[in-house]
């Protein structure tokens, strides 16, 4: 593996950087864990140490597990919720619309049922109720017999409405995981690692995972209170698995516990004991064990689904429901509303990027697309598409009535979300708020372009200085002889990926484009040869219109560098390594 490879500027527009390691490090993992050097590589490229590298390839609750107690307000929580389950009182259960929400709610839906409790659900609609708790939903719960509600993955910045739930005598506990202020709206209890005064350490954690936790702290307030002499200490390890999917489809990252909860997660739902995950895998034509991608890729989309452009309670329904065919039922209307997703998301998509290409302003350190009527249920997707394809943050508004809802994604080294918290205090925004990476807003229509301006200026210097963190790093040089069934499945043991731990990316310079084709809509399959003629398969995504993928299509027989990952296909029972592609670069 040759030292010191790198690309000035790909067909993406992207710098290339193969990862500078310590040899001592890598030495060290490889005697430590006991794994190869390819492996060991990967684990020191990800800022694993030695003495950490074997449990992060084999992460269990009980090494990364957080005492309940080091989250703010999780006695209080836990506590205050068996007050009111002592006291007789009506629950509720407040949950954001996409999938973090939908497991969160699941979970303790599920929890309480153990203790033959039961939750009422409440999922506001994307379009008429927008995000997070409102007086007005509050008061609908009160007026349906709640008493004690507890909202998940949302309400750490609802103050109004959590004003008017304290004066209209509704008990609200908050668990989030979203960047909030250090001005707390009343409640109960407001249980989030991402509060100013929390020293958890555990700010990376989705809503599902800090569920995952309450319920820790609820099992042991319950065995402090002699809850279960005659009833079974529910089992929270069974839950898992939701935790797991909340967590790999908020895209945090995959490290500590929430590794952890997705590995445990995944083997749990192996056993597809959930009717709900169950009838989901089969209308997603998932067969045999399911890994980090189906549940990012085939899952997550489909619950998704009923939040963006149908009902927004499904997801929390179908997941919670232990009745077959009520979940089939849903499963089934989720999985059309999908589609009716992908062709809403796609007209936009065209929409936004023709807007941005006729602007000519796709070297702003930020790109803003507008447009009346775009649905708010596909916004954020398509901010993601416009980041992938320009390669810099983008937020997408959707207007109508004067007023613009809209969602936004960034890029490594460039915090999104405190600069939409900025334009809050500052006030250009109704509402805003997000994390690093991801964002969403409110704004009067004729201040767009005053947003844009706002956020430019304040994202510029990030947007300069971010240059080395948004290289595309490769943690090794490969040829198409060494990409072997062999390696791809040594690195697939190292799996979950995701988010903070991503697949190992692997370069293979000077190779010749053998043959390539279109296939379905917009990808490109090929074939990729080096200078003896070993070849190897692969595949690119939604490229064929792209610079990459006009040069696979219009160049055979140029000789590229190509940047990507090694996958496992298989075939009737044949197994075979495929390479799927990310980038092109010349290799002059």
């Amino acid at each position: 593996m040759a030292g010191g490879f790198s690309v000035q500027q790909s067909l993406s527009g992207k710098s290339w950087r193969l990862r500078e390691l310590d040899d001592q490090v890598i030495s060290d993992i490889r005697r430590k864990a006991g794994v190869d050097e390819i492996v060991a590589r990967m684990l020191a490229a990800r800022g694993i140490a030695p003495d950490d590298a074997a449990a992060v390839l084999n992460p269990t609750l009980r090494h990364f597990f957080p005492d309940p107690s080091s989250f703010q307000d999780m006695d209080r929580a836990a506590s205050s919720i068996w007050d009111a389950v002592d006291a007789g009182k009506v629950l509720a259960v407040f949950a954001d619309y996409d999938v973090d929400g939908a497991t969160s709610a699941a979970q303790l839906i599920r929890y309480f049922r153990q203790l033959n409790q039961s939750l009422q659900l409440y999922v506001p609609d994307r379009v008429e109720e927008g995000y997070g708790p409102s007086a007005e939903a509050f008061a609908r719960l009160k007026a349906q017999g709640a008493e004690f509600v507890i909202t998940v993955d949302c309400g750490a910045a609802a103050h109004e409405p959590l004003e008017a739930a304290a004066a209209m005598g509704l008990d609200v506990v908050v668990v989030d995981h979203h960047l909030m202020s250090a001005d707390l709206p009343p409640a109960l209890a407001i249980v989030n690692p991402n509060r100013p005064d929390d020293t958890s350490g555990c700010g990376h954690m989705a809503a599902a995972g800090v569920t995952f936790v309450l319920l820790a702290a609820l099992n042991r307030e319950g065995r402090r209170r002699g809850k279960f002499g005659h009833t079974d200490e529910p089992d929270i390890l069974a839950l898992a698995d939701l935790s797991a999917l909340g967590t790999l489809c908020d895209v945090v990252a995959l490290r500590d516990i929430n590794r952890a909860i997705v590995s445990q997660g995944l083997k749990v739902m192996r056993n597809w004991s959930h009717p709900g995950l169950r009838a989901l895998a089969e209308v997603g034509g998932l067969t045999g064990d399911p890994s980090a991608y189906h549940l990012g890729f085939l899952l997550g989309p489909r619950i998704n689904a009923g939040g963006r452009v149908g009902r927004a309670d499904l997801g929390a329904r179908l997941l919670s429901s232990d009745d077959p065919a009520e979940c089939a039922e849903i499963a089934a209307e989720l999985d059309a509303l999908n589609a009716e997703r992908k062709q809403i998301e796609a007209d936009v998509l065209d929409a936004a990027q023709a807007q941005i290409m006729a602007a000519g302003d796709t070297d702003a350190p930020l790109l803003i697309a507008r447009g009346e009527g775009w649905h708010p249920g596909v916004i954020g997707i398509v901010a993601g598409r416009l980041k992938e394809r320009f390669g810099r943050p983008a937020i997408v508004i959707g207007t109508e009535n004067g007023i613009g809802k809209g969602s936004g994604r960034s890029v490594s080294g460039v915090d999104l979300g405190s600069a939409i918290g900025a334009a809050k205090a500052d006030g250009l925004l109704t509402a805003g708020g997000g994390h690093p990476m991801a964002a969403g807003l409110t704004i009067d229509a004729r201040r767009i372009d005053e947003l844009q301006a706002f956020l430019a200026a304040r994202l510029q210097a990030e947007w300069d200085a971010s240059h080395e963190a948004r290289a595309m790093m490769l943690d090794a040089i490969l040829t198409p002889s060494g990409a072997s069934v062999d390696l791809a499945e040594r690195i697939m043991a190292a799996a979950p990926f995701g988010q903070g731990f991503p697949e190992p990316r692997f370069v293979m310079p000077d190779v010749r484009i053998a043959y390539a084709e279109r296939v379905g809509a917009d990808h490109v399959r090929f074939s990729l040869a080096d200078g003896s003629g070993q070849r190897i398969n692969g595949i690119i995504f939604r490229q064929a219109d792209q610079p990459i993928g006009e040069a696979l299509l219009g160049n055979a027989g140029g000789v590229w560098h190509a940047a990507g990952r090694l996958k496992l296909d298989e075939w009737r029972g044949n197994r075979r390594v495929q390479f799927h592609l990310e980038d092109l670069a010349a290799a002059d």
